[in-house]
């Protein structure tokens, strides 16, 4: 198999990545996604007017939890102990809807690129459940990482994000 999947044996088969060897560095992951609505909708949520609540407020908390239980729900993602989670849901009246960036960071092994990931897929379905009552065609995309650093493949930025 490639050397570059690092998730699939010479054999073929999956496995769990070894980082017992490798440098604690400081580690950061950036990752950007969006979902679309209707104007209504924005204009919903904006004002506090959601039959569930506060949307922005539930779905920040949802995707910072999704962050930390990242390896239970990626297969082979390592448990990590990170020591910050963000997450900024930014509203974009030209869409209409919002723009959703987490940042994760930890001191470790392994990087968070799944973490944040994770966080703002999490952040983007909570938004979609908490709204979907006023509208079901709300349209999740963009999921992409923005940044990366630290560990052995060093800096990483996207040049199509941001």
């Amino acid at each position: 198999m490639s050397d570059n999947l690092t998730h699939i044996a010479a054999s073929g088969e999956a496995h769990m990545v070894d980082v017992g060897e490798k440098a604690e560095t400081v580690r950061i992951a950036v990752a950007e996604g969006r979902i679309r609505m209707k104007p209504e909708t924005l204009a919903l949520i904006r004002e506090g007017n959601a039959k569930k609540g506060d949307v922005i407020g539930t779905a920040r908390i949802a995707g910072i939890m999704a962050a930390k239980r990242t390896s239970d729900l990626i297969p082979l993602c390592h448990p990590l102990m990170l020591s910050k989670v963000t997450v900024d849901i930014d509203e974009e009246p030209e869409l209409p809807g919002f723009r959703v960036t987490a940042t994760v960071k930890l001191t470790g092994k392994t990087g968070v690129e799944m973490e944040a990931l994770t966080a703002v897929s999490v952040t983007c379905l909570t938004i979609y459940d908490m709204a979907k009552a006023a509208d079901k065609g709300m349209e999740i995309g963009g999921i992409r990482l923005v940044e990366k650093t630290g560990g052995k493949s060093g800096h990483y930025r996207n040049p199509e994000a941001l």
